[in-house]
């Protein structure tokens, strides 16, 4: 049976960088994208045109009918799921608590936690030896502002990756026994377009002599902790939540 993979949030970042490097490693991924389908489609076209197998699938994960669709699109074209990278999220512009509104968390948590849960539910259903399946994996991708708080600029963004975690942990206990891992990682300052959809272009480079390293991470390094999480070689690994942040 083939690996296959979902990588929500896909179309670009770290979501892409994830799909490219799944693909290299012979998972047939599904590109989940919400608004750009033409870099999914280019993200997809880099798999096929170097010999993988790869799809580009709309969905917002925020809509509960909308994942349901998503999953049963690669139910279809790739066949039962076997990994499932958590990666979509939102981040809207830099704000402090006392000037944020229901509506701007309602979005957040939305996308961030609800849509997390849900697309978890989507795949224990199709992986878990309770339901019939053959087990799988499951990686959030978490932050370190869940542990930093990012006061000032992030806060409920935050708050969503401190739930993501907690989900990272009571979902790897809740299905352990039914052949289900379920790991986090949790990227510091990686140099991605997020910054810009924060407001601020330039955050890396104001906030790159921070970090012990001295430099952003890259969308390749996150993803390679991820694949390692996904490969047998975590076969005891879950649970955990590893930080990809340059010692931040």
């Amino acid at each position: 049976m083939r690996k296959v993979l979902i990588v929500t949030g896909a179309s670009r970042g770290i979501g892409a960088a994830i799909a490219r490097l799944a693909a290299a490693g012979g998972y047939a991924v599904c590109v989940n994208y919400l608004n750009n389908r033409e870099a999914a489609a280019a993200v997809v076209a880099s798999i096929t045109g170097t010999g993988g197998t790869a799809t580009a699938f709309r969905a917002n994960i925020a809509v509960e009918h909308e994942v349901l669709l998503l999953f049963e699109h690669v139910d279809s074209s790739l066949g039962r799921v076997s990994a499932l990278v958590n990666n979509a999220g939102t981040l809207e512009k830099q704000r402090r608590v006392e000037d944020m509104d229901s509506e701007r968390l309602a979005r957040t948590f939305s996308t961030n936690v609800i849509g997390a849960f849900v697309c978890s539910r989507e795949a224990v259903r199709r992986m878990s030896t309770r339901h019939g399946g053959p087990g799988g994996a499951i990686v959030n991708i978490s932050s370190r502002a869940a542990r930093l708080g990012s006061p000032g600029e992030y806060v409920d963004y935050a708050a969503s990756k401190a739930a993501i975690e907690t989900l990272t942990v009571g979902l790897a206990k809740e299905v352990a026994a039914e052949g289900i891992r379920v790991n986090a990682v949790s990227p510091g300052i990686i140099d991605t377009e997020i910054h810009a959809s924060g407001g601020e272009p330039g955050r890396v480079e104001r906030l790159k002599d921070s970090i012990p390293m001295r430099r952003a991470g890259t969308a390749e390094e996150v993803a390679g902790a991820v694949l390692w999480l996904l490969s047998e070689e975590a076969s005891y690994t879950t649970g955990a939540i590893i930080d990809v942040a340059g010692g931040r």
